[in-house]
């Protein structure tokens, strides 16, 4: 029939906060005392849990290193957590939803976190750079997929 409804959904932020957030500088004032050319390593991940029926906690975990020569200059790690709500989303589409949009929301908070960790540690200011999260949920499924259709060409049988 024409009047039925399909279900409806929901997608909403409820908050946004930090988890956890460390900065470390191990050289102390050493990297001061030389010309500043670091080489930056990011390392990015993202989790979530489910709250209830309708509510997840995403995190997404960024650790900044700085290196100058071998010794690393300064180390920074930002948990940025939010609350979403996902209500009428299934299966695929609340995967995805998790797995992408849900850190690209995130994201820009960590990064403002990261900069001023970092300048508060008295280093040159960082702006980090935008991430695609849709690019690196693709490549994650294709991780994931990879061990099972190598499983598949192992059981069939080769004629």
């Amino acid at each position: 029939m024409a009047d039925e409804q399909q279900p409806s959904q929901q997608f909403g932020l409820q908050r946004i906060y930090v988890r956890d957030v460390s900065f470390e500088a191990p050289e102390g004032p050493n990297p001061f005392a030389r010309q500043w050319q670091p080489k930056m390593n990011l390392d990015l991940n993202a989790k979530n849990s489910r709250m209830d029926a309708d509510h997840f906690e995403v995190v997404l975990t960024l650790t900044l290193t700085a290196k100058h020569e071998e010794a690393a200059a300064y180390l920074v790690e930002v948990q940025q957590a939010g609350i979403f709500i996902c209500k009428g989303i299934e299966d695929q589409q609340l995967h995805q939803v998790l797995g992408s949009l849900c850190p690209s929301i995130l994201f820009p908070y960590a990064r403002e976190t990261i900069d001023s960790m970092v300048v508060k540690g008295g280093f040159p200011a960082v702006m980090l750079a935008p991430i695609n999260f849709d690019v690196f949920y693709q490549q994650a499924l294709e991780r994931a997929r990879q061990p099972q259709q190598e499983k598949e060409q192992q059981d069939s049988p080769t004629h």
